[in-house]
């Protein structure tokens, strides 16, 4: 099963069905995970789904009302994504990364967002690899957390994939190459595998333990 074109890359999501299936095995057949889907047993971001061809990927909240579970999908350090108990309150919100600005007719502005969705705001007041605080479904904005020294960061991609960071400086480039983000631990990497996820501490559990990751 593969995920269907949505706001996570292909290649960087995995389909709500095979996440039923072979990561929570609440089914054994793809039949039976579109069945739980059909009852709009399981929610993604606060909205019921029913595609198994979904993608869920980086930051998306899984929600199963029937069992009161709920959790965050991240990355761990072998690349793999994986599903992260969280709790009641932490189901309220995800971490959206700011990818794009645009200015809309009236002078709002639109930032566009990481899992595709897009937000209009009076002002420009976030800059492009800002961290969201998003409430959902409602995506009302919680709280800022910005690509600043001393931010604690998510690496979801590279050499230290999985792995938390603080950021020591970023180094802005002057050519079409992405920003280079240098840190406290000693590498850097350009900023488009990095991910915001607090301050001084993060606002989500990391994904080493415990975490559900897909079984062959």
């Amino acid at each position: 099963m593969k995920p269907s074109p949505g706001p996570h890359a292909i290649d960087e999501s995995v389909p709500v069905g095979l996440v039923l299936r072979d990561m929570l095995k609440y089914a054994d057949t793809a039949r039976e995970a579109r069945a739980i889907l059909g009852s709009r047993g399981v929610l993604v971001d606060g909205r019921a789904v029913r595609d198994p061809k979904l993608g869920i990927g980086v930051m998306d909240v899984l929600s199963l009302p029937a069992t009161k579970e709920q959790f965050r999908m991240l990355v761990d350090t072998m690349g793999r994504l994986r599903l992260v108990p969280i709790d009641a309150e932490q189901a309220q919100w995800k971490l959206c990364r700011i990818e794009g600005k645009t200015t809309q007719r009236g002078g709002t502005i639109q930032v566009n967002l990481h899992d595709g969705r897009n937000l209009l705001l009076p002002k420009s007041e976030y800059a492009t690899g800002t961290t969201l605080k998003v409430g959902v479904p409602k995506q009302t904005v919680l709280g800022t957390f910005p690509m600043e020294p001393g931010a604690t960061v998510l690496l979801i991609g590279g050499q230290h994939v999985g792995e938390i960071g603080h950021v020591e400086r970023v180094e802005k480039t002057r050519n079409p190459r992405a920003n280079v983000v240098h840190f406290k631990e000693g590498f850097s990497t350009d900023v488009t595998k990095v991910f915001v996820i607090g301050r001084a501490v993060p606002e989500i559990p990391i994904p080493e333990a415990p975490a559900i990751e897909v079984r062959a």
